[in-house]
């Protein structure tokens, strides 16, 4: 392919998506917002200053990611900014939203939210927003982080596997709801429900012991209680990668009531079974589980009929020791799949075998995601709104080299599998971040913080009106 421009004024091509469709467009950009948005003829006399681009890629919103763990301060031999927002800008994506955890500090104060927004200084290839934690510990502190910048606030009803990050009980995700109502803000749940857990150790090279231990009626009775502590305090709650299609009956219903709910799935859940996970592959290990063939063509149709808000990476990655620990024991293995750069080339791989077309998908990873997350311009092709494009051939096929990867550990489960969609070029503010071919280019990735945020950390360079 023709190299494209660093810093072009203007990009044409016959399928720009916008407005939930794709058609012939003229994206001019100035002062790195998108400034006109122009018919464009393809058969007529194109301007000299606009690049045209070929008629076998398209042009997209940067793609939004509200999901990714990227682990700095504290556990950058996991992941980092400067890896992570490489992965996200390899995949198209400009914007994503970092999780509380399993950085060190946890992200449940100012003080800590701070510090991690210290260390991405110099380091980010993308926009980064954050979200806060909610645990035992700042139940009635929430308003204060809520100020301070993070977009919402993340929970977990079991075990997070990290000592410094609680989880909640039914009276403390009740009280963590009602707090958060008060101001409107958002609570994002990990549900999995404790009591139908298996007891945590070794369980052997097998996939299928592992997945029997996190059984679908977890999520299901977590999910429920999500739902009924949503509906009675008024508050907004997200479920957060949900992987049981048997759960989404409830969220249906839930949402017809009125209940304030959004949920999100996954790539591994929407792209790999249970079936085709080898003994000992630990980087298939994460929680809830990834789970059969049947289940997967369920949430699908939890995609296709809007119950599914977005799809997010949950990008979890660790060090490699973490994952081969007990030679490959599913129940010893740390939990976390590494899915950042490869996420939406797999699902759309999957989406096109199912023949979805992929102006159907696009919305499910770039203003779903941005809806969840309070993301005000993110993941559009309008006037007014951030450069924030990628360059993308949906029909060109690559095969996954997990060496080749961004990440700091080059692991992934989809490892050796042909994947369709090549992207060229991921464009942040107008100027071009990355190319194949050279790589990662700029680091000019801003942070994004909540509306109306007020922050003590000096010489920040923050983008505000999340």
């Amino acid at each position: 392919m023709t190299a494209l421009p660093d810093a072009p004024r203007a990009l044409a091509a016959r399928r720009v998506f916008i407005d939930g469709v794709f058609r012939p467009a003229v994206v001019h950009v100035e002062g790195g917002r998108i400034t006109a948005v122009d018919a464009y003829d393809p058969d007529g006399v194109t301007p000299g200053d606009v690049v045209v681009l070929p008629d076998h890629v398209t042009l997209l919103p940067g793609l939004v990611d509200s999901h990714v763990h990227l682990d700095e301060p504290g556990r950058t031999e996991w992941e980092g900014f400067a890896t992570g927002t490489a992965a996200a800008a390899a995949a198209g994506i400009t914007t994503l939203v970092d999780m509380p955890l399993n950085s060190v500090p946890v992200t449940t104060s100012v003080a800590a939210l701070e510090a991690k927004r210290a260390a991405s200084r110099g380091k980010l290839a993308v926009d980064v927003a954050y979200w806060g934690g909610a645990v035992p510990e700042n139940l009635g502190a929430l308003a204060e982080l809520a100020t301070a910048g993070v977009v919402g606030f993340k929970c977990f009803l079991s075990p997070s596997g990290i000592d410094e990050f609680e989880s909640l009980d039914a009276e403390q995700l009740e009280a963590a709801l009602t707090e958060i109502a008060a101001f409107d803000g958002l609570l994002i749940v990990h549900a999995e429900d404790p009591a139908q857990l298996g007891e945590e150790g070794p369980l052997g090279p097998r996939y299928d012991a592992f997945l029997a231990s996190r059984p679908p009626v977890s999520e299901r009775d977590a999910i429920r209680r999500v739902i009924e502590a949503a509906r009675r305090t008024g508050a907004r709650a997200h479920i957060v990668h949900v992987s049981d299609a048997g759960a989404l009956a409830d969220v249906r219903a839930a949402k017809a009531e009125g209940v304030r709910l959004s949920i999100e799935t996954c790539p591994h859940y929407l792209t790999l079974t249970a079936e085709e996970v080898p003994d000992s592959a630990a980087e298939f290990k994460c929680c809830p589980p990834i789970r059969d063939a049947h289940n997967r063509d369920l949430l699908w149709q939890g995609v296709l009929d809007g119950t599914i808000d977005a799809i997010v990476s949950d990008h979890s990655p660790s060090s490699a020791e973490l994952k081969g620990r007990g030679e490959g024991d599913f129940g010893l293995a740390w939990g976390g799949i590494a899915g950042l750069q490869t996420g939406f080339a797999s699902v759309w791989t999957e989406a096109r075998r199912r023949g979805i077309a992929l102006e159907t998908l696009l919305p499910y990873v770039t203003t779903g995601p941005a809806r969840v997350a309070g993301l005000a311009g993110a993941g559009v092709i309008a006037v007014g709104a951030p450069a924030h494009l990628a360059v993308f051939a949906p029909d060109e096929e690559w095969t996954v080299d997990a060496a080749t990867l961004q990440y700091r550990n080059k692991m992934s489960p989809w490892h050796g599998r042909t994947l369709a969609g090549v992207v060229h070029a991921t464009y942040l503010a107008g100027e071009r971040v990355y190319g194949p071919e050279d790589g990662v280019i700029a680091r000019r990735g801003r942070e994004i913080l909540a509306a109306g945020a007020e922050s003590t950390l000096p010489g920040a360079s923050d983008e505000e009106g999340a």
